[in-house]
C-alpha cells in the first residue's frame, strides 16, 4: 500500500489474482485468456449439465452452447474493457457438450395451467413444482450425475413469477384452492380440526417469487441450478412489433464471459483466487432477512456467509427469531444465537484447515451490540483475533480529481484509525475507463469491534470485490461478503424449511 503526500489519503494497489500455472494478473479476463483457471483436481474436464424447460427452451439452450463454444468478437475492438471471447474450451480447458446429460421437458400447456392461476401463492407453488418434481425425480431414479442444472424459462415465467407482477384479466384462471392468504394466516394461529385444511395453508408460507422459491425448494436435494431466460440465450429470436430487440442485453462476448464463468464455478471449478492473502484469515458476511410469512412481528432469519481467499464460500443458517427492531430498524442476534452461529462457522473452518483461523473478520451493515459480540467472542478461540467491520454504501462524501476522469479505484480516505472511506468504484487504468455513469461513491468502513489495521482491512475488502464468480468482471463495487447478503436472505426465507438445512456451498444460492 502506497501512501500519498496527504497523511490521511491512501491509494491501495489493485489486488492480484492467481490463475493457471500459478500466474498472477489483475484482470480476470486477461488471466483466463492467457493462463486458464486454477490448475487443481477440482476443475472439471467436461461440464455435466442437465436442462429443464420447454422444448423450445431446450433447443435454444443447445444453440447457445454451440455459440459459446466458438469465437465471439468483442463489441468494440478499440476498447480495453471489451474483450473477445475465444470459446469455452479455449478459456477453461474444459468441454461443454452441446448434448446435455439429460433433457427434462416441461409442457407449455402445463405452464399455462399453473402460472396464470388467480391465487398468486397457488400459481407460483405449482409452477415451481413442475421444475422441482422433474429434477428430484431424475436425482432419485437416474444414475448419471449432473453437476449443474440449467432451468430455462420462457419470458412469461419471468414476467409473472415475481411478487408484484399482475396477471392480465384475460389470462387469469380460477384456482382450485378453497382458501386465501387471510384464511391461511388465521390457521397459523389456530390450526383447523381438518388436517387437509392445515396442509392447504402451508403454501402460503412460501415466497411468491419463482426464482427464490425454486432455489430454496431444491436445497434439500443439493441440486445446483442456474435459472436463465430464453431471451438471454437467443435474443435474436425475440423482437417487438417495430422490429427492435425485446430486451436490451450486454453484448454477446460480455454475456459469454459472465455466464460461462458462473457455470464453471457452479460445476465445482475454481476460475481464480486471490494472491498474497495472509494465512489463516477468514471472512464472514452476516445475512439477515425479515420473514414476512410468519405472524410474529420482527421475525427474521439470520445466516452467515464464510469466504476464503479462493472465493469458496459456505452458507450457515441461523435460527429464525425476533431479530428485527422497528424502533432502530436494525437486526441483532441474541447472545446465545450469536454464539451458536459462530460455533458452526469456526467448526467448519477447523474441519477444512485442521486448526482455527488466526483472524476472523465479521462484515455487517450495522454495528454489533454487546450481546451479539459477546456471543461471537465466546465461540472463537482465545488466539483468534476477532474483528467486527461495519461496511455501508456512502453518498455523503465525494472526491474529485483535477482531470476529466473520476477518482481512481483503490483511493482511500482515513478519517481516523477506525473509520474511513474506500472507493471500490472508480477509474481503472488497465481498462482505461470507469465502468459507471455517475460520480463514484465510496464504501464507509468502520472497525466497530476488535483491533486491526484499517489500511489492511481496506486492502482485504478490495480483494473481496474481485471474487464474485457470478460474473467475469474486473471488480465489483461491494465485497462478496455483502454483495449477495440480501439474495441469500431471500432464499433462506423463501420456504419454511430452507433455514433448517445443514450448511451448503455458496454456489447453491447464487
Amino acid at each position: 500500500m502506497n501512501q500519498t503526500t496527504l497523511k490521511s489519503l491512501l491509494f491501495i494497489d489493485e489486488p492480484g489474482l492467481v490463475f493457471g500455472h500459478g500466474q498472477v494478473l489483475q484482470n480476470p479476463k486477461d488471466g483466463l485468456l492467457l493462463f486458464g483457471p486454477l490448475s487443481d483436481s477440482r476443475g472439471p474436464a467436461e461440464l455435466r449439465v442437465g436442462v429443464v424447460g420447454r422444448t423450445d427452451g431446450i433447443n435454444r439452450y443447445q444453440r447457445w452452447v454451440e455459440h459459446i463454444n466458438n469465437y465471439i468478437p468483442a463489441e468494440r475492438s478499440d476498447a480495453a474493457h471489451h474483450l473477445a471471447y475465444p470459446g469455452f474450451e479455449a478459456v477453461f480447458s474444459c468441454k461443454w457438450p452441446v448434448e446435455p446429460i439429460c433433457k427434462l421437458h416441461i409442457p407449455s400447456e402445463a405452464l399455462s395451467e399453473t402460472l396464470y392461476l388467480d391465487d398468486k401463492h397457488d400459481a407460483i407453488y405449482k409452477t415451481v413444482g413442475l421444475f422441482v418434481d422433474e429434477i428430484e425425480r431424475y436425482i432419485r431414479e437416474e444414475e448419471a450425475h449432473v453437476d449443474l442444472w440449467y432451468v430455462v424459462i420462457p419470458e412469461e415465467v419471468y414476467t409473472y413469477g415475481r411478487p408484484k407482477s399482475i396477471i392480465p384479466k384475460e389470462l387469469r384462471q380460477k384456482s382450485s384452492l378453497m382458501m386465501n392468504l387471510k384464511t391461511a394466516r388465521s390457521l397459523q394461529k389456530e390450526p383447523d380440526l381438518f388436517s387437509e385444511h392445515n396442509q392447504a395453508a402451508e403454501i402460503y408460507k412460501y415466497e411468491v417469487h419463482f426464482h427464490n422459491q425454486l432455489k430454496a425448494r431444491l436445497l434439500d436435494s443439493k441440486a445446483v441450478i442456474q435459472v436463465v431466460r430464453e431471451t438471454s440465450l437467443t435474443p435474436e429470436d425475440f423482437t417487438r412489433d417495430d422490429g427492435q430487440p425485446l430486451r436490451r442485453l450486454q453484448d454477446a462476448a460480455t454475456m459469454a464471459w459472465n455466464i460461462t464463468t458462473t457455470a464453471y464455478f457452479k460445476a465445482s471449478g475454481r476460475p481464480w483466487k486471490l494472491a498474497d492473502v495472509r494465512e489463516g484469515v477468514c471472512y464472514i458476511g452476516l445475512v439477515f432477512k425479515q420473514d414476512m410469512t410468519t405472524l410474529t412481528a420482527g421475525n427474521a432469519c439470520c445466516g452467515a456467509q464464510m469466504f476464503l481467499d479462493s472465493g469458496d464460500g459456505m452458507v450457515f443458517k441461523g435460527a429464525v427469531g425476533p431479530w428485527y427492531s422497528e424502533k432502530t430498524r436494525e437486526f441483532h442476534l441474541s447472545r446465545a444465537k450469536a454464539r451458536e452461529l459462530m460455533e458452526l462457522v469456526v467448526s467448519a473452518y477447523v474441519k477444512q484447515h485442521g486448526k482455527p483461523p488466526k483472524e476472523l473478520f465479521i462484515h455487517g451493515q450495522t454495528r454489533f451490540n454487546n450481546d451479539e459480540w459477546e456471543g461471537f467472542s465466546e465461540s472463537v478461540p482465545d488466539d483468534t483475533n476477532l474483528v467486527g467491520v461495519r461496511i455501508r454504501d456512502d453518498k455523503t462524501l465525494k472526491l474529485f480529481g483535477t482531470g476529466k476522469e473520476p477518482v481512481l479505484r483503490g483511493t482511500a480516505f482515513l478519517q481516523s484509525k477506525r473509520r474511513g472511506y474506500l472507493w471500490t468504484r472508480g477509474y481503472i487504468p488497465r481498462l482505461q475507463t470507469y465502468p459507471g455513469r455517475e460520480v463514484p461513491n465510496p464504501l464507509f468502513i468502520e472497525l466497530c469491534r476488535g483491533e486491526a489495521d484499517l489500511g489492511q482491512v481496506m486492502k482485504d475488502i478490495m480483494g473481496l470485490t474481485k471474487v464474485n464468480f457470478n460474473r467475469c468482471e474486473y471488480a465489483d463495487g461491494r465485497p462478496v461478503t455483502l454483495r449477495f447478503a440480501d439474495h441469500v436472505g431471500e432464499i433462506l426465507t423463501a420456504t419454511p424449511q430452507a433455514h433448517t438445512l445443514p450448511p451448503l456451498p455458496f454456489k447453491h444460492y447464487i
